[in-house]
Parts: C-alpha cells; structure tokens; sequence
C-alpha cells in the first residue's frame, strides 16, 4: 500500500454520486490549508474523513457544506456544478452539517433549537405543541429521555450532542455531515448513533463521518479518505485497511509505541491524600492517596462524579465535608490560586469553554496561570515571548502565525497550548481531565509520552479519561467512580477493563448517589 491518492471501489459501483468536491483548495490569508483535494460521497455510503488535527478535515466539510467558499475548486451536486454562498445555501440543497463545536443557543429549550428558523406555525402564531410533539418524536427515535421543554444549559454535554443529531435529522438530509459526533457519548448513545446512521444509509442518504477513533471507522465506514497537511493522500475501502494501517496514512510514519515505558511507584511517598469528601449531590466520602511519579487513574460513566470531585480538590466547587492533605498536613483549598499555592495545577476537559481564551492569540493564553513570573506591574513581554518560544518547542505547537487567534487553531495545537499553560505555573501534580478528547492518533502518543516524561520527573498526575485504552496504558493504578462513589481502587491484575466496567456500572464496589457532572 502506498501513500499516492487511489481511486476507490465503492461496495455498490452504481450508487449515485450525490456530493463531490473536485480540485478544492482553499487559503486564509496567506496561510493555505488544502491543496487540490478531490472526494465523493455517494448515496447510501459512510465516507470516513481521517487526518491528524491540522490536515484539514474540518475546513473541507465547511466547504462541502457552505460554511466556506473554497480558494479554488468546484462542488458538482448530483453531477451538476453547484455553488453554496452561505451554510442556509447548503442545507437548502439537502447537505446538513453537525459540527464537532457544538451550535446551539442555550437560553432557549431543546424544542425550540430543533425548529429554530424553521418553526411550525399555525396561522400567525408558532404551534408550540406540534413543535413539541415533533421534537419527542425525534428525541424518542434516538432513545434519548429528554423532556423537549428542557432549556439547553440545564444538560450535560452528552444530551447536548444528541439534541444537535436530532436537529439534523429533522432537516430530513439528502447529504449528512457528521464532525467527531461522539466524541462526549457515552458507549450506548454511541451504540444509538450507529443504528440511525445505518438507518439513513439504507434510505440512500450520503453520509461523510469524522472521527479520530479507528474503532468507529472500521465498524461503519465503508470508504476512507485520508488528508495531511492539507493533501489528498488516499480515497480506498475501508476494509482493506487495518486500524495500524490508517495510523500511518494519517501521521506519515509508523507510530510503533503508542504509551510510554514508566516503572510504577509503589513505594513512593503520597504526595496528595484525599479524605471523606463530599460535594452536595456530586459526590459521597470520596478518598484515595496519590504518590510521587504515579499516574493514578480515574475512571467512569459520565455522571459519576469524577470532574465534581476534582473541581472541589482544586478549589472550583464547594465541598460540603471532608479533608485534603498535601504531603502530611492539612490544607484549605478555595481557588485555582490556592491550588497553585501547594503545586497543584489542573487541566479542564473543556478547553474551549473554560481552557482557553480563543480570540486572543498564543502569548496571553500561555502565560495567564503564571503572570507572577513575568512582573507584577509592568509585564515583561520579551520574556513572555521567549516563554513562548519555550512552549512551542516543547509540546510541538503548530501554528502557521503565532499571532492567530488561537479559536482557529486545531484540537491538537489547542491541547498542547492548554497544556503548556498549564506547565508554565511548574505543578508537581497535575489533575487532567480528558487529554486526548477529539484529538488525532499522533497527538495522542505526543501527549501520552509527555505525561510519561512528567513522571519520570517525579512529578504526579490524576488522569481522568473516558478512553479505555489510554486509561490501561497510562495509569498505575485506577480508581473507578459509580454515581458520586469511588467503588474501588484497582491495581496489579484487576488493573484491567472487566474490572473497571463492574464498578463502574455498580456490579462491584460501594453504592453512590445520584449525580450529573
């Protein structure tokens, strides 16, 4: 197999072409990020779109939808040129776009983003209760039990996601665009996702689906286009590749050591003990120990607890009872300051949200944590910008201008600025939350290794993940949390998946409560 772009053998040879972008380039400025890239989606197929984050993949589906108009290149509509001047031009033709940053309006309920331009009327008036009705309808066909008068802020992130497909599949698409839609399922809405993609295949929809999880790709895709660094490398059946195969499309090279090698430190001193802690509805008499050099995991469905539990550590929610030591005596933690104080430093799961300032550029987001370092009256940009130079050199932040606001930047180069920023304030515990959600397969082992090196340097992570394999490669030991509980703590041969799923799910361990992260 090689790397030159290789016309296809789709399953069924005389399904339609329904969407084709043919000789698509297209530019930002003087920073170009596709080059000649050509792919078809045909009806009644899954097209796979893999690339690492920066190939370009997400700036090609804008383009086949109307969100951006490409440098050069045409769209072809069922054979005829098509031009879509804006998203509403797209979705008019039936191409209907669910992105990987979620699009709803939050103050408003689930029913009301389902219609949202397209409200059913009576009269003069909106007809609420067929609206309703509706949106049941379609939250029923995704087994998802969400009252449709439910504002979006009241949900988690989970039941977020699942009311964008639903939104999508009232727009009844002929051209279906999914951008890393699972990325925050759970397995089973995961599970519910795959039936209605199948579902719309057998309706001879077209479906285009992004994701960075081999696993998926090679369970429903039936062709694969890969890009990097903005080119066409390959368009060939998913069935003729292996999951190592499509690693090595994507980065270029073989990455033959996914996990870093690390000695577990059974003996080492603890370094952090949490005791008895409880926040109001979160979480119940939570403790475990953590010691110097170790990766202690912490695993779970969402909703058991374990981001409340760590925001009450760190300072960010109020805990309602119980003790944290730091190498033997007592400490009071109230802020993200405090935390810093006793060398604690965490890293969000919601790096958009909460990580980031995304229309500010690489230099404030990597030295906010830290301003301390740079002056406290006058900050000393000479010696921000050299701390800059620092990070990208470290953690391999890729930017084509360091002046860019960095909402434009990849997944990736967004994680590795997060935790670089991170870094910059010199924790000797980290506290990561989900480091590798929506990144691509080489980040991932980037990331993996450094956390490898933080260890080797003594220096103590808490690792919260909702990937199976990252949580076995990485950790030491594993705490697993079921409804606001630490059910156990696995070490040695329990260390393992059939273990982690009968806590999680309740079957072993201590009994919780009924929590939401």
């Amino acid at each position: 197999m090689t790397d030159a772009a290789i016309d296809a053998v789709h399953p069924d040879q005389q399904a339609p072409i329904r969407l084709s972008g043919r000789h698509i380039s297209k530019s930002f400025g003087s920073a170009r990020v596709l080059f000649d890239v050509s792919i078809d989606l045909r009806a009644g197929e899954v097209h796979a779109l893999l690339g690492e984050n920066g190939a370009g993949k997400s700036t090609l589906v804008k383009i086949l939808s109307g969100y951006h108009q490409p440098s050069s290149g045409e769209l072809f509509l069922d054979q005829a040129p098509v031009e879509f001047l804006d998203s509403e031009s797209g979705e008019n033709h039936g191409v209907i776009l669910i992105h990987q940053e979620l699009n709803l309006a939050e103050q408003l309920t689930v029913e009301e983003n389902i219609f949202l331009g397209r409200e059913i009327k009576r009269g003069w008036f909106l007809d609420k209760a067929a609206m309703r009705h509706e949106a049941k309808k379609l939250l029923d066909q995704l087994q998802c039990d969400i009252d449709p008068r439910t504002r979006i802020r009241d949900l988690p992130v989970s039941d977020r996601q699942m009311v964008e497909i639903a939104k999508a599949l009232s727009k009844k698409a002929d051209i279906l665009i999914l951008d890393e839609p699972t990325a925050v399922l759970t397995g089973r809405e995961v599970e519910i996702l795959f039936d209605q993609i199948k579902r719309l295949r057998k309706q001879g929809v077209a479906i285009l689906y992004i994701s960075h999880k081999l696993d998926e790709i090679k369970d429903i895709a039936d062709r694969v286009t890969v890009l990097r660094d903005g080119c066409l490398i390959t368009t060939q059946p998913v069935a003729g590749l292996e999951k190592d195969d499509m690693a090595r499309l994507m980065v270029g090279r073989d990455i033959k050591q996914m996990f870093p090698d690390r000695e577990p430190s059974h003996a080492a001193d603890v370094v952090l003990s949490v005791r008895d802690v409880c926040v109001d509805g979160q979480v119940r008499d939570a403790s475990f120990d953590l010691r110097r050099g170790e990766v202690l995991g912490f695993a779970g469905i969402v909703g058991a607890g374990r981001t409340a539990l760590m925001e009450a550590i760190i300072g960010l929610r109020e805990k309602s009872a119980g003790q944290i030591e730091r190498n033997g005596a007592p400490i009071q933690i109230n802020s993200l300051q405090d935390a810093k104080k006793y060398g604690i430093a965490y890293l969000t799961k919601d790096r958009k949200g909460s990580g980031l300032l995304l229309n500010m550029e690489m230099r404030p987001n990597l030295t906010l944590l830290a301003l301390e370092k740079f002056g406290r009256v006058i900050i000393d940009r000479k010696a921000e910008e050299a701390a800059l130079e620092a990070a990208i050199e470290a953690f391999d932040i890729r930017a084509a201008d360091r002046k860019s606001k960095v909402g434009d930047f990849s997944g990736g180069n967004q994680q590795k600025l997060l935790l670089a920023k991170v870094m910059e304030t010199d924790p000797d515990i980290v506290i990561i939350d989900e480091p590798t959600r929506g990144i691509d397969i080489g980040t991932k082992s980037q990331i993996y290794h450094f956390i490898g090196d933080l260890t080797n340097r003594g220096k103590s992570v808490i690792l919260l993940s909702s990937e199976m394999p990252e949580m076995l490669g990485l950790s030491d030991r594993i705490a697993v949390m079921a409804a606001g509980c630490i059910t156990g703590i696995l070490e040695g041969n329990d260390r393992n998946e059939h273990e982690i799923m009968r806590h999680a799910t309740g079957i072993s361990g201590k009994q919780g409560v009924s929590v939401h992260e």
